[in-house]
This record gives C-alpha cells, sequence and structure tokens, in this order.
C-alpha cells in the first residue's frame, strides 16, 4: 500500500498540531475505501519512514477533505499529552487507595489541579510568547536571542508550587522558569530549521 501510494504521489507534508518544539509535520496520505463512510489515512513519519495508520469513520452528509481528518487525526496527541502531564506532574497514578470512592477523590483532584494550570497557561499564553521568528532558511544564523516559550502548564505548576512559603524564593524559580523556556525556545528555532533542511534535500 505504501508502495503505491509513493508511486501515485499522494504524500502531502502537513502539521498535525504543536509539540513541545513546535509543529509535529507528517507526510499524509488518504486512501478512500469501498464503503463511502470509510477512509485510511496513513501518516508516514518524515526522518524514519515510519508509517501509521488510521482507520476513520465520516457520517453520512459530513464534508471529507484531507486537512479535516489530520486535524481529527492529531486530536490524539493533546488527549496523550493531557494524561501524562496527570501522572508526572499532578500523581494521577501514585494513588495508593483501592476503594472505588477514594479512587474518585483522587481523580477529581488531579483533574481540578491540572484544569487550574491548563486554563491559566492558556490565559498567559499570548502574553507571554516572546519567541523569535522562526527560520525561512536551512543556512539561516540562529538569533542572538532566542526570545522565550509561552508559559506551559508544567511552568504554572512550579510556578505555583513556588508561591508555598516553605519553598524557596519564588524570584529563584521564576529566573529558573524563564532560563527553561528560553532554552526551548532555542531547541524550537533549531528543530523548525532543520526541518527545512530535511525539505530542501527533498526537493533537491
Amino acid at each position: 500500500m505504501a508502495k503505491y501510494v509513493k508511486q501515485k504521489r499522494k504524500w502531502v507534508i502537513r502539521a498535525a498540531g504543536d509539540g513541545s518544539k513546535g509543529e509535529r509535520t507528517y507526510a499524509w496520505a488518504w486512501i478512500a475505501t469501498a464503503g463511502t463512510t470509510h477512509y485510511l489515512l496513513v501518516r508516514k513519519h518524515r526522518t524514519t519512514g515510519e508509517l501509521a495508520f488510521c482507520y476513520c469513520f465520516v457520517p453520512e452528509g459530513q464534508p471529507v477533505t484531507l486537512p479535516r481528518l489530520i486535524a481529527a487525526a492529531g486530536l490524539r496527541w493533546p488527549v496523550e499529552e493531557s494524561l501524562e502531564a496527570g501522572k508526572s506532574l499532578f500523581g494521577l497514578d501514585e494513588s495508593q487507595v483501592r476503594l472505588y470512592e477514594a479512587l474518585l477523590r483522587n481523580l477529581v483532584l488531579v483533574m481540578a489541579a491540572l484544569a487550574v494550570c491548563v486554563t491559566s497557561a492558556a490565559a498567559a499564553r499570548h502574553r507571554t510568547d516572546t519567541q523569535a521568528m522562526a527560520s525561512s532558511h536551512p543556512d539561516e544564523q540562529p538569533p542572538e536571542d532566542p526570545g522565550l516559550i509561552p508559559l506551559t502548564v508544567a511552568e504554572i505548576k512550579h510556578l505555583f508550587n513556588a508561591a508555598d512559603p516553605r519553598t524557596s524564593s519564588l524570584e529563584h524559580a521564576a529566573h529558573w522558569s524563564a532560563w527553561r523556556r528560553r532554552h526551548q525556545a532555542r531547541a524550537r528555532w533549531f528543530h523548525h530549521r532543520a526541518r527545512l533542511t530535511t525539505a530542501y534535500t527533498q526537493l533537491s
């Protein structure tokens, strides 16, 4: 099947959403099936060539476009990110209880804490995003100051923890938060430039 798609030149480069280093771009192919409501969406990693398949259902009367199917497939990533954040940042999987009521209480508290940090990060996104413009050519020199990525859920959680009087000063926590965000902004810039290098290589 992958050979058929390659021969027919059906691959389209599109982003499936934002990752920690910028857009998550893949090569996509859209193949119709024998039915009128099911389609096969093929995702190809641009570096390794690894393939992933999504069997998509589209109800009758709904518009069917490749961007719409890609957007739906990309929604899996935020769900996985939320589960990972709940586990690593808020102890979703660290409860030692066995009774249903106690387990439910822990789940509700974790979801509430995660929701507070997510909404705070969303509200501060535009005000705290000072990243330099992305590179436009694979030979472009990096900027002197890459800026800062927006406040993330993890950074919001760190800052909330730093407000506790029993921890180190809030100024110290803010300093390290800015250092991490600047480091991530620099990584994003170089990641984007590397993507451009790959694109230019494929076109040559």
